[in-house]
């Protein structure tokens, strides 16, 4: 009796692999955890093994040959998958090739070697895209200003820009937070790179490391930034040879006529905008749609994501990919870019239409693309200095952190539709 229900036992698990193909991880609002989903992906990659990214089919699901260290490894990081046969994975692939439905399959080969361009000493504030990648468990390599003159940015695939201040004028906290001690030995150190690369200032060193990283994204790199990296990479591009800052950032006063003097044709994404000259005012340029203008409260703050044709336009489908159209607003130093400062081959991916603001942009450099997000934390409405950071334990199905990682697997796609 006993030897029977063993050979009937074992039956059924012969049974269940012959039929268990695939496994499907869906990214609708079934899905426990987004964000740790997209590191699952990842990880598979690592191992030498494909990802069908179905471009929306369930909110962005992935589809994956079955393994049984996959499915493992999918219940310790506590994602919802589904189990299904060769059969059924077919039907929904027929589905998505249908020429009549939105959707497709993306097949997903190498994981992206990924940096996060970033000040290797501790400043009293936290990076969203560092604590997703971390939370997601997605492994990334921290570079700064030598990395980047030494050339190294081409071991990469993917660069992410920490809420740096490209223009050299240390994100503009003088007034507020210039006699404490971060301050201080920030500019501290960025003074001493800026001479061990043989520069006399640090809006020099920024400017150089700028037009490095706009050869990596030509060269075909991917760059994205969030926060104040967004305006002030546009900004230090745009006044190469001026100078924008004032003596208590760079020993000398700014060129009074500096405003007029910008060359638009050198940014990325922003034309004919303003600067904000007064060393005082917590702002850049007039590229933010700042809180004086925006005239929203929180709890209405939201943007709509754009529905792109994923058969046509891939690359944007891909990266809106989500469970929620409408995403909640959050607010940085640099919140949202004014449409109307925006060129007008740039990509507007998520935007609120009523405010007039850009949320969410993407554009292409010879063989490379960047995107720029605008906000801090897509978790934290206000952040501030010496805030603790945000618990993505708590946020496991962000809307916001996800639009971050379609970010990150977007380098790993190859446009190829296979059945399985």
């Amino acid at each position: 009796m006993k030897k029977t229900g063993f050979v009937f036992i074992f039956g059924l698990l012969l049974v269940r692999l012959s039929i268990a193909s695939h496994l499907l991880i869906p990214m609708d609002k079934t899905q426990k955890n987004h964000l740790k989903s997209y590191g699952l992906a990842y990880w598979v990659l690592t191992q030498d093994a494909e990802v069908n990214w179905l471009l929306n089919y369930r909110g962005g699901s992935f589809l994956i040959k079955y393994d049984k260290k996959i499915e493992t490894e999918s219940m310790i990081r506590g994602i919802s998958y589904d189990v299904i046969s060769d059969a059924q994975a077919n039907s929904i692939l027929d589905e998505i090739n249908n020429p009549d439905a939105n959707m497709d399959a993306v097949k997903l080969e190498k994981a992206p070697k990924v940096a996060v361009y970033s000040p290797k000493t501790k400043l009293p504030w936290d990076d969203a895209v560092t604590m997703v990648l971390k939370y997601a468990e997605i492994p990334y390599t921290v570079v700064f200003d030598d990395e980047v003159m030494n050339g190294e940015l081409p071991k990469y695939d993917w660069l992410h820009l920490f809420h740096e201040d490209f223009t050299g004028q240390y994100g503009k906290f003088y007034m507020s937070y210039k006699h404490e001690a971060w301050y201080q030995q920030q500019q501290k150190d960025y003074e001493e790179s800026a001479r061990k690369h043989g520069l006399n200032k640090v809006s020099e060193l920024k400017l150089a490391v700028v037009k490095k990283i706009k050869e990596f994204c030509a060269g075909g790199g991917f760059l994205f930034a969030m926060c104040s990296a967004t305006d002030t990479y546009d900004i230090a591009l745009a006044a190469e040879g001026i100078d924008i800052c004032e003596t208590m950032y760079d020993g000398d006063p700014a060129d009074p006529n500096a405003g007029r003097k910008l060359d638009y044709t050198k940014s990325l994404a922003f034309t004919d905008f303003s600067l904000v000259m007064n060393p005082y005012e917590y702002e850049y340029s007039n590229i933010d749609n700042q809180p004086a203008d925006r005239h929203v409260a929180e709890p209405n703050d939201y943007f709509t994501l754009f529905q792109f044709s994923a058969k046509w336009d891939p690359i944007p489908t891909m990266l809106t990919q989500n469970h929620e159209n409408n995403v909640k607003g959050f607010m940085g130093q640099t919140t949202a870019f004014k449409k109307k400062l925006i060129k007008p081959e740039v990509l507007v991916m998520g935007e609120n239409r009523e405010l007039g603001e850009a949320r969410y942009i993407h554009g292409t450099l010879a063989k490379g693309t960047w995107t720029f997000y605008g906000g801090h934390d897509p978790e934290d409405y206000q952040h501030h200095v010496h805030e603790e950071p945000t618990d993505l334990n708590l946020h496991p199905n962000s809307p916001g952190f996800r639009l971050i990682l379609n970010n990150i697997l977007f380098p790993a796609a190859k446009k190829k539709k296979q059945k399985t």
